[in-house]
């Protein structure tokens, strides 16, 4: 989380002390998932891998948020919810009426409602008196926000649709205790980029995923690339064959270029984090092009890789074969 993220986390919990004070399972509850998650890295992965997940890449080729179907963003909500559980082992929650609630934390029943709108979460009136764990993304802004909410009739508005679910009034979402505030998500890289250059990634035809990924890192440099936009690039079940070692694949193809594409192993990290290139994370890689350092890059940072030294190259820098990266063992992409 960067510095000015928790900064505000800390001024969103001084500034509800006398919610808190009033409310001792909100305390207890937004206390024990930061614990989980102090970063919100986990959390955002979540995010992020459920997005992809509706998108669905590989079998549809899609990429944005506005090319699902109607019924496919009905369902978002379910997912996270579900999603959410599986990473943080939440227990189930009670049943209150004919709606059971979510998650039961540390004893407390917790319901979790999602909205890629914010503000539109759409809380059931069986809810009324418990706490909601309320759930926001936006894949265009690349921001999100999680807050838990004790669901009273006086902070919400009035229902009108049939089944009678209601909303946090705007004036009242100053009693949600957020726990991460417009965080930054993950990026969809596919979706930011210019449409000029996601084309010729994205070429049309059949047995086209290989070359599709090859330019994906060929072309999107020194960015993080998560697993969804590799996804749907190859378009294939097994697209992560697509990345690896091997003749035609895309780490043998551009390291002949000088372009090496490090994954989010502790090894491939450091290599990163070194050379001074963006260090990828939880199921993302990055592609950037090194040359052998010689006498005039004394000024750049350097990484040692297969017996010589390597620095990041500049536009100026002509192309040469890059290093192989040391192979990574009992370590997972995800």
């Amino acid at each position: 989380m960067l510095p000015f993220e928790e900064d505000a986390h800390a001024a969103t919990w001084i500034a509800n002390q006398e919610l808190l004070a009033r409310d001792p399972e909100l305390l207890q509850v937004s206390e024990h998932i930061r614990g989980l998650d102090p970063t919100g890295e986990r959390f955002a992965a979540v995010l992020r891998d459920t997005i992809d997940q509706l998108l669905n890449g590989e079998a549809t080729g899609r990429y944005a948020w506005k090319q699902l179907f109607k019924t496919e963003k009905t369902h978002a909500g379910t997912l996270v919810e579900i999603n959410l559980q599986r990473e943080f082992r939440f227990d189930d929650g009670s049943d209150v009426g004919d709606h059971p609630m979510d998650y039961r934390i540390l004893g407390i029943d917790v319901d979790c409602k999602f909205s890629q709108d914010f503000g539109g979460w759409m809380i059931p009136p069986e809810a009324m008196g418990h706490l909601c764990l309320l759930v926001w993304a936006d894949d265009y802004k690349s921001r999100w926000s999680a807050g838990v909410f004790r669901v009273r009739g006086e902070w919400l508005n009035t229902g009108g649709n049939r089944d009678k679910k209601l909303t946090v009034r705007a004036e009242h979402r100053d009693k949600i205790l957020w726990l991460w505030r417009d965080a930054k998500l993950p990026e969809n890289v596919l979706l930011h980029l210019p449409e000029s250059i996601r084309d010729q990634i994205l070429l049309q035809g059949p047995r086209r995923g290989q070359k599709r990924v090859i330019e994906l890192f060929r072309l999107v440099q020194n960015r993080r690339i998560g697993r969804g936009a590799v996804r749907t690039a190859a378009q294939q079940l097994d697209y992560m064959a697509r990345l690896r070692e091997g003749d035609g694949r895309a780490r043998t193809v551009l390291r002949e270029r000088g372009i090496v594409i490090v994954g989010p192993y502790s090894k491939h990290q450091a290599i990163a984090r070194q050379i001074g290139a963006q260090v990828p994370q939880r199921g993302e890689f990055v592609s950037f092009r090194v040359v052998e350092a010689k006498p005039h890059h004394s000024e750049r940072a350097c990484v040692e890789l297969d017996g010589k030294y390597w620095v990041l190259a500049a536009p100026d820098d002509l192309e040469e074969p890059g290093p192989r990266l040391p192979k990574v063992v009992n370590e997972s992409d995800v």
